[in-house]
This record gives C-alpha cells, sequence and structure tokens, in this order.
C-alpha cells in the first residue's frame, strides 16, 4: 500500500496525494493514517512541497465529504425513516431524535468528527440527509480536515524514514474507537430486545386478564 501511494504522488505530484484522501473518504478501508505521513515524507524526500502536501490532501478531504454529503442528500430523511421503518430494533422516533441532536449539534460533530477515525468519513452523510447549509458544511469540514491533515504531514515530514510510526499510534485510536461503537450498538441491541420482551409480556398481560362488567 505504502508503496502503490508513493508511486502515485511520483506520477501526480502533489495532487495524487489529494486523490488518495478523497478515494480514502469515499472508501473508509484505504487508510489516511499511511497517505497523510507519506505525504509528508514525500516532502521531505522533496519529491512534492510540505505546503502543497497540506493543501492537496485538504483539498482531497473536502472533495470526497461533499460527494458524501450529496449522497446523504439524496438520500433525505423520508428515505431514512421508511429504511428505519423496516430495520429490526431500529424505529422511525430514532431518526427523528437523532435529527434533533443534529440540529443542537451537528456544526460541533462535523468539525470533530473530521478529526476521529472511522467517522471522518460517515459523519458528511447525515450533515447532507439533514441538509446542513453547504456553506457552513465545507468551512467546518476544511478546517477540521486540515488541522488533522497537517498533524499527520508535518509528523511524516519530521519523521522521516520512521513516518510509520504514525500509522502504528493512528491505528491504536482507531482500535479504541471502534471498540467504543460495538459497545454502543451492543447495549443499543440489548437495550432494545429488552424493552421488546417487556412490551410483549405486557401485551400478553393485558389479553389474559379477566374482563369484569
Amino acid at each position: 500500500m505504502a508503496g502503490w501511494a508513493l508511486d502515485v504522488m511520483d506520477v501526480l505530484g502533489a495532487p495524487g496525494a489529494g486523490l488518495l484522501v478523497a478515494l480514502e473518504n469515499l472508501f473508509p478501508p484505504l487508510p489516511s493514517e499511511i497517505f497523510l505521513p507519506l505525504a509528508g515524507f514525500a516532502a521531505g524526500l522533496g519529491r512534492i512541497s510540505l505546503f502543497s502536501a497540506i493543501f492537496f490532501t485538504t483539498l482531497g478531504s473536502v472533495a470526497g465529504a461533499l460527494a458524501l454529503y450529496w449522497l446523504g442528500a439524496a438520500l433525505g430523511r423520508d428515505r431514512l425513516r421508511a429504511i428505519a421503518d423496516r430495520v429490526p430494533l431500529l424505529k422511525v422516533s430514532d431518526v427523528d431524535k437523532t435529527e434533533a441532536w443534529f440540529d443542537r449539534h451537528g456544526g460541533k460533530a462535523v468539525f470533530f468528527g473530521r478529526m476521529v477515525p472511522v467517522f471522518r468519513s460517515l459523519i458528511s452523510i447525515p450533515a447532507g440527509v439533514h441538509r446542513m447549509p453547504l456553506a457552513r458544511f465545507t468551512l467546518l469540514t476544511t478546517l477540521g480536515s486540515l488541522i488533522w491533515n497537517t498533524a499527520f504531514v508535518l509528523a511524516g515530514y519530521l519523521l522521516g524514514q520512521q513516518w510509520h510510526l504514525v500509522e502504528d499510534y493512528a491505528g491504536i485510536l482507531e482500535k479504541v474507537v471502534l471498540g467504543a461503537v460495538v459497545l454502543a450498538v451492543a447495549w443499543f441491541v440489548v437495550q432494545r430486545v429488552r424493552g421488546a420482551r417487556r412490551d410483549r409480556v405486557s401485551s400478553s398481560g393485558r389479553r389474559d386478564r379477566p374482563r369484569t362488567r
């Protein structure tokens, strides 16, 4: 992966680094934790400039985020509610609660979400679904991406041949985030299953209760 990414940067220069980051936004399994420090490493070797590495990787982040924003906008609230109504353990009210939360905290979610592994790409979809003003979304995405990308590009630039240390530490952070997500999903499922059982017991009790005149 690292060799291929460097080849892309050798052929396309700094715009190649931006292309890789844009693809990472659209396909999260591609690792920005490799592409960004590698762009800094390439800058340290003189293949591209440090400024262009930061500029084009941030441009790539914004481009990828905008594509996912429009995907969310195309999905829309009505389709999302219809999907939630068909998925076991989900309720339409969950969509309404999420929408209310996003109306209150959407700006912070987009800005800080750009600096959290896994959520870096996904946060753009609910922003599109809830039609956050495009100018605001673009500004917050640019600022969050600029901070994240600059940190990783500079780390690769300063570490040189040891750039892979960035990937190692970022991998730990990603595992922590994924673990938290798994625990949250498990808690949600357990709560919904327990609630469904209570509802069935309550409903059965009402049916079995003798009627009085």
